[in-house]
């Protein structure tokens, strides 16, 4: 079978609860973009959209939110640019090597405030393990065999992972909220 991820193939790390942050760095070998989180991430997560970076041969990137407040660029910013300026998620990216650095909401979103980052591109260890897998049939709109999902499904499970064809019923009901908010239902 592919590759699910490196963070994930082998059975999960746990990270450690009280983990600070640190940098994480594009794929440049010299150069690299570096951006500074001064937190752990939250809700990390393996997401099989399209649309986050994934490394070379994996089926699902390794993604969590940080508050936008701890994210800064600390090394060449000039490399970076957004990926699509149309998606709600404005996904920064190195220009050089195309690795996704941070992803932020700038419009009327419930996750606005929040920015999307993957841990894996530090060196430091601690930060906290996937929680959840989502988005998991999306890996067949990608050109992944359907028949072969199953086996996606239940690998996911073995390592300790629930599987969502969305976000997890934690993240859901915080869109469901805002959502309600918004209308005047709450």
């Amino acid at each position: 079978m592919t590759s699910l991820h490196p963070l994930i193939d082998s059975g999960l790390t746990v990270g450690s609860a009280d983990h600070p942050g640190g940098t994480l760095y594009c794929k440049c070998a010299s150069d690299p973009v570096e951006v500074t989180l001064s937190s752990n991430v939250a809700h990390n997560h393996a997401c099989g959209c399209s649309k986050c970076w994934k490394p070379a041969g994996a089926l699902f990137s390794v993604v969590g939110v940080v508050p936008r407040d701890s994210v800064s660029v600390t090394a060449n910013e000039s490399k970076l640019r957004v990926v699509d300026p149309k998606a709600t998620i404005q996904r920064h990216a190195c220009s050089e090597c195309g690795t996704h650095l941070y992803g932020r909401i700038e419009v009327d979103h419930a996750f606005k405030g929040l920015d999307f980052v993957h841990p894996e591109l530090s060196p430091e260890a601690g930060w906290q393990e996937p929680q959840f897998a989502a988005f998991v049939s999306s890996i067949i709109e990608q050109g992944f065999d359907p028949a072969q999902i199953g086996g996606v499904r239940d690998k996911l499970h073995a390592v300790g992972l629930e599987t969502y064809d969305c976000l997890s019923p934690t993240l859901m009901d915080v869109i469901a909220t805002y959502t309600a908010k918004k209308s005047g239902a709450l």
